[in-house]
Protein backbone atom coordinates (compact mmCIF):
# COMPACT_ATOMS: atom_id res chain seq x y z
CA UNK A 1 0.00 0.00 0.00
CA UNK A 2 1.53 3.28 -1.06
CA UNK A 3 1.75 6.18 1.32
CA UNK A 4 1.71 9.94 0.80
CA UNK A 5 2.51 12.83 3.11
CA UNK A 6 -0.13 15.49 3.55
CA UNK A 7 0.41 19.16 4.39
CA UNK A 8 0.45 18.51 8.12
CA UNK A 9 3.38 16.14 7.71
CA UNK A 10 1.46 12.99 8.67
CA UNK A 11 1.34 9.94 6.45
CA UNK A 12 -1.97 8.92 4.95
CA UNK A 13 -3.18 6.19 2.62
CA UNK A 14 -3.63 7.11 -1.03
CA UNK A 15 -7.01 7.13 -2.74
CA UNK A 16 -6.55 3.63 -4.13
CA UNK A 17 -5.98 2.05 -0.73
CA UNK A 18 -8.69 -0.07 0.83
CA UNK A 19 -9.09 0.00 4.60
CA UNK A 20 -11.60 -0.25 7.40
CA UNK A 21 -14.48 2.17 7.84
CA UNK A 22 -12.48 3.94 10.55
CA UNK A 23 -9.48 4.22 8.22
CA UNK A 24 -11.64 5.69 5.46
CA UNK A 25 -13.10 8.18 7.92
CA UNK A 26 -9.64 9.28 8.99
CA UNK A 27 -8.54 9.58 5.36
CA UNK A 28 -11.55 11.79 4.58
CA UNK A 29 -10.69 14.00 7.54
CA UNK A 30 -7.11 14.24 6.34
CA UNK A 31 -8.23 15.33 2.89
CA UNK A 32 -10.31 18.06 4.53
CA UNK A 33 -7.33 19.13 6.62
CA UNK A 34 -8.98 18.19 9.94
CA UNK A 35 -7.70 15.23 11.93
CA UNK A 36 -8.95 14.72 15.50
CA UNK A 37 -6.21 14.32 18.05
CA UNK A 38 -7.54 10.93 19.15
CA UNK A 39 -7.12 9.59 15.59
CA UNK A 40 -3.49 10.71 15.54
CA UNK A 41 -2.98 9.02 18.89
CA UNK A 42 -4.61 5.77 17.78
CA UNK A 43 -2.56 5.54 14.56
CA UNK A 44 0.68 6.35 16.36
CA UNK A 45 -0.08 3.83 19.11
CA UNK A 46 -0.58 1.12 16.50
CA UNK A 47 2.67 2.11 14.81
CA UNK A 48 4.64 1.87 18.05
CA UNK A 49 3.06 -1.50 18.79
CA UNK A 50 4.31 -2.73 15.41
CA UNK A 51 7.81 -1.36 16.04
CA UNK A 52 8.05 -3.09 19.42
CA UNK A 53 6.98 -6.38 17.89
CA UNK A 54 9.46 -6.03 15.04
CA UNK A 55 12.42 -5.58 17.39
CA UNK A 56 11.57 -8.99 18.83
CA UNK A 57 9.64 -8.09 21.98
CA UNK A 58 6.37 -9.46 23.31
CA UNK A 59 3.83 -6.66 23.14
CA UNK A 60 1.74 -8.47 25.75
CA UNK A 61 4.50 -8.50 28.34
CA UNK A 62 3.41 -6.62 31.46
CA UNK A 63 6.04 -3.92 31.19
CA UNK A 64 5.10 -3.17 27.58
CA UNK A 65 1.31 -3.26 27.72
CA UNK A 66 0.94 0.53 27.88
CA UNK A 67 4.22 1.44 26.19
CA UNK A 68 2.77 2.08 22.69
CA UNK A 69 0.29 4.62 24.05
CA UNK A 70 2.89 6.25 26.29
CA UNK A 71 5.31 6.49 23.37
CA UNK A 72 2.63 7.99 21.12
CA UNK A 73 1.74 10.64 23.70
CA UNK A 74 5.42 11.40 24.22
CA UNK A 75 5.98 11.84 20.48
CA UNK A 76 3.03 14.22 20.26
CA UNK A 77 4.57 16.27 23.07
CA UNK A 78 8.01 16.20 21.44
CA UNK A 79 6.53 17.57 18.20
CA UNK A 80 3.95 20.01 19.55
CA UNK A 81 5.76 22.86 17.80
CA UNK A 82 3.91 21.98 14.59
CA UNK A 83 0.70 23.20 16.24
CA UNK A 84 2.15 26.60 17.18
CA UNK A 85 2.39 29.79 15.15
CA UNK A 86 4.70 32.75 15.74
CA UNK A 87 1.93 35.38 15.85
CA UNK A 88 0.01 33.45 18.49
CA UNK A 89 3.17 32.78 20.47
CA UNK A 90 4.15 36.47 20.63
CA UNK A 91 0.73 37.31 22.11
CA UNK A 92 1.19 41.09 22.08
CA UNK A 93 4.59 40.88 23.80
CA UNK A 94 6.22 43.32 21.33
CA UNK A 95 6.77 46.71 22.95
CA UNK A 96 7.79 50.13 21.63
CA UNK A 97 11.05 51.07 23.33
CA UNK A 98 13.77 53.57 22.45
CA UNK A 99 16.63 51.14 23.08
CA UNK A 100 19.32 50.39 20.51
CA UNK A 101 21.92 48.46 22.51
CA UNK A 102 22.49 44.73 22.37
CA UNK A 103 20.07 42.41 24.18
CA UNK A 104 21.25 38.86 24.88
CA UNK A 105 19.51 35.85 26.37
CA UNK A 106 21.93 32.96 26.67
CA UNK A 107 21.94 29.38 27.89
CA UNK A 108 18.36 28.68 26.82
CA UNK A 109 17.98 24.94 27.29
CA UNK A 110 16.88 23.11 24.17
CA UNK A 111 16.11 19.58 23.08
CA UNK A 112 14.82 18.38 19.76
CA UNK A 113 14.55 15.27 17.59
CA UNK A 114 17.00 14.64 14.77
CA UNK A 115 14.91 14.14 11.65
CA UNK A 116 17.36 11.58 10.26
CA UNK A 117 17.14 9.04 13.09
CA UNK A 118 14.37 10.31 15.41
CA UNK A 119 16.75 10.42 18.36
CA UNK A 120 17.31 13.49 20.54
CA UNK A 121 19.83 16.26 20.29
CA UNK A 122 20.08 18.72 23.13
CA UNK A 123 22.04 21.72 24.25
CA UNK A 124 21.86 25.48 24.72
CA UNK A 125 20.77 28.38 22.55
CA UNK A 126 22.18 31.91 22.77
CA UNK A 127 20.23 34.76 21.16
CA UNK A 128 21.28 38.37 20.73
CA UNK A 129 19.60 41.21 18.91
CA UNK A 130 19.86 44.96 18.54
CA UNK A 131 16.41 46.56 18.82
CA UNK A 132 15.12 49.02 16.26
CA UNK A 133 12.48 50.87 18.29
CA UNK A 134 10.87 47.58 19.35
CA UNK A 135 11.75 44.99 22.01
CA UNK A 136 10.39 41.50 22.63
CA UNK A 137 9.37 40.20 26.04
CA UNK A 138 12.35 38.17 27.24
CA UNK A 139 10.41 34.97 27.89
CA UNK A 140 9.29 34.97 24.26
CA UNK A 141 12.85 34.29 23.09
CA UNK A 142 12.74 31.01 24.99
CA UNK A 143 9.25 30.35 23.59
CA UNK A 144 10.54 30.79 20.04
CA UNK A 145 13.29 28.26 20.74
CA UNK A 146 10.71 25.87 22.14
CA UNK A 147 8.36 26.21 19.18
CA UNK A 148 10.96 25.36 16.56
CA UNK A 149 12.86 22.76 18.59
CA UNK A 150 9.65 20.79 19.21
CA UNK A 151 9.69 19.63 15.58
CA UNK A 152 11.74 17.14 13.61
CA UNK A 153 14.90 19.12 13.00
CA UNK A 154 18.48 19.48 11.94
CA UNK A 155 20.52 21.90 14.02
CA UNK A 156 21.48 24.09 11.09
CA UNK A 157 17.85 24.73 10.13
CA UNK A 158 16.79 25.25 13.73
CA UNK A 159 19.43 27.97 14.14
CA UNK A 160 18.23 29.87 11.08
CA UNK A 161 14.53 29.49 11.95
CA UNK A 162 15.06 31.07 15.36
CA UNK A 163 16.97 34.00 13.83
CA UNK A 164 14.39 34.52 11.11
CA UNK A 165 11.56 34.45 13.65
CA UNK A 166 13.29 37.21 15.63
CA UNK A 167 13.47 39.32 12.50
CA UNK A 168 9.77 38.77 11.83
CA UNK A 169 8.88 39.57 15.43
CA UNK A 170 10.63 42.92 15.97
CA UNK A 171 12.52 43.87 12.76
CA UNK A 172 15.77 44.49 14.67
CA UNK A 173 18.96 46.02 13.31
CA UNK A 174 20.55 42.61 13.67
CA UNK A 175 20.11 39.14 15.14
CA UNK A 176 22.65 36.55 16.23
CA UNK A 177 21.87 32.95 17.21
CA UNK A 178 24.35 30.32 18.36
CA UNK A 179 23.41 26.75 19.27
CA UNK A 180 25.71 24.28 21.02
CA UNK A 181 24.34 20.75 21.11
CA UNK A 182 25.14 17.09 21.60
CA UNK A 183 23.55 14.66 19.16
CA UNK A 184 22.52 11.21 20.34
CA UNK A 185 22.83 9.92 16.77
CA UNK A 186 26.59 10.44 17.21
CA UNK A 187 26.72 9.27 20.82
CA UNK A 188 24.47 6.17 20.76
CA UNK A 189 25.10 4.85 17.23
CA UNK A 190 27.50 5.22 14.33
CA UNK A 191 30.80 6.73 15.41
CA UNK A 192 29.73 6.75 19.11
CA UNK A 193 31.74 9.83 20.05
CA UNK A 194 30.43 10.67 23.51
CA UNK A 195 32.11 14.05 23.94
CA UNK A 196 31.47 15.44 20.47
CA UNK A 197 29.42 18.63 20.29
CA UNK A 198 28.14 20.69 17.38
CA UNK A 199 28.04 24.50 17.21
CA UNK A 200 26.02 26.38 14.62
CA UNK A 201 25.42 30.09 14.16
CA UNK A 202 23.27 32.46 12.17
CA UNK A 203 24.22 36.14 11.96
CA UNK A 204 21.87 38.65 10.34
CA UNK A 205 22.04 42.42 9.85
CA UNK A 206 24.76 44.24 11.77
CA UNK A 207 25.98 41.00 13.34
CA UNK A 208 26.90 39.80 9.87
CA UNK A 209 28.14 43.14 8.52
CA UNK A 210 30.06 44.51 11.53
CA UNK A 211 32.90 42.33 12.89
CA UNK A 212 33.08 44.34 16.13
CA UNK A 213 29.39 43.78 16.90
CA UNK A 214 29.74 40.09 16.15
CA UNK A 215 32.85 39.84 18.33
CA UNK A 216 31.09 41.61 21.23
CA UNK A 217 28.23 39.12 21.08
CA UNK A 218 30.52 36.10 20.96
CA UNK A 219 32.60 37.40 23.84
CA UNK A 220 29.52 38.00 25.97
CA UNK A 221 27.98 34.56 25.43
CA UNK A 222 31.31 32.90 26.22
CA UNK A 223 31.78 34.90 29.41
CA UNK A 224 31.04 32.79 32.49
Amino acid sequence: MSRIENESGFLSSDAASVGSEDDLKVDAQKRNGVIPKEDHLKSMRNAYESIIQHVGEDINRQGLLKTPERAAKAMMAFTKGYDEQLDELLNEAVFDEDHDEMVIVKDIEMFSLCEHHLVPFMGKVHIGYIPNKKVLGLSKLARIVEMFSRRLQVQERLTKQIATAMVQAVQPSGVAVVIEASHMCMVMRGVQKINASTTTSCMLGVFRDDPKTREEFLNLINKR
